[in-house]
């Protein structure tokens, strides 16, 4: 398959109302919905389109009350470009299996003490200069 960069290549524009923004969300996620067994063919991925699909639109449930046009607008090119990196084979499978499938489940973050009992703090502190192998 030949790869046309520009063939998935759309404008980053504004929305000018919230029913423009909702509409432009329906149209890419349907866009992402057609592709999904394209998706599942070209990357040889050893899931069915019906995951990506229900991934897909966990994804746009998780960002369905957001009401600023201006995030929604964000949102929307970012989804574009990995649209278009995706459709063109720019991304390698662990990429797309990253991207769609691993779920982002953030309702649990931890208290401190939650990370000082496991003997974790992943988000530490990281000492601003670091004198490990500078030679003082």
């Amino acid at each position: 398959m030949t790869t046309i960069p520009s063939r998935l290549a759309r404008i980053t524009r504004s929305s000018s109302s919230p029913t423009e923004s909702r509409t432009r969300v329906i149209s890419l996620y349907r866009d992402w919905y057609r592709a999904a067994p394209f998706i599942v063919s070209i990357y040889g991925l050893s899931v069915s389109p019906a995951l990506i699909r229900r991934r897909l639109r966990e994804e746009v449930e998780r960002n369905r009350y957001i009401g600023d046009v201006r995030v929604i607008d964000r949102l929307i090119a970012k989804w574009q470009l990995e649209y278009q990196e995706t459709m063109n084979v720019w991304k390698q499978e662990p990429h797309v299996m990253g991207l769609l499938l691993q779920p982002k489940d953030t309702s649990h973050h931890k208290t401190f003490m939650e990370k000082f009992y496991s003997g974790r703090d992943d988000e530490g502190v990281v000492p601003a200069v670091s004198t490990v192998g500078s030679g003082f």
